[in-house]
């Protein structure tokens, strides 16, 4: 059963998945509907390892500048998340997140559930913000 007119997506092709997670019946409602803030939890987790990378160490979430939902996602489904950096400054950088789910049914379908942009800021052992290193 379609949840909305979308298109049938797919994987995007040549890009590996930065967090791969099939959630459990803890993660969801009575009717194995995926609950939004743990799908957040999981973007916030999947945002922060490109801007780890990119901060050589430790960094915060400072925002989450978007965030849509654009279908459910259940019990089941296995989730990709994808995170790229598309912007950096002096101490922050802010990461897209697209969440996929391959619902585990015969027809194996493909669907977007998810768009997110956060930003992230580098910390350093006290927690204060810290410039970025040069590359």
């Amino acid at each position: 059963m379609p949840h909305s007119n979308q298109p049938p997506a797919t994987l995007p092709a040549g890009r590996d998945p930065v967090l791969r997670v099939m959630p459990m019946p803890a993660d969801a409602n009575i009717h194995g509907d995926v609950f939004g803030g743990w799908i957040m939890a999981q973007v916030d987790i999947a945002g922060s390892v490109p801007a780890a990378r990119r901060a050589a160490g430790r960094v915060a979430t400072v925002s989450v500048n978007a965030f849509q939902f654009k279908q459910p996602v259940f019990v089941g489904d296995l989730l990709s998340f994808y995170a790229s950096i598309i912007k950096t400054g002096t101490t922050s950088v802010t990461v897209s997140v697209e969440v996929y789910a391959e619902r585990q049914r015969l027809d194996a379908e493909v669907v977007k559930v998810t768009e997110a942009t956060l930003t992230y800021v580098a910390t350093d052992e006290a927690r204060r913000s810290r410039p970025l290193p040069t590359l």
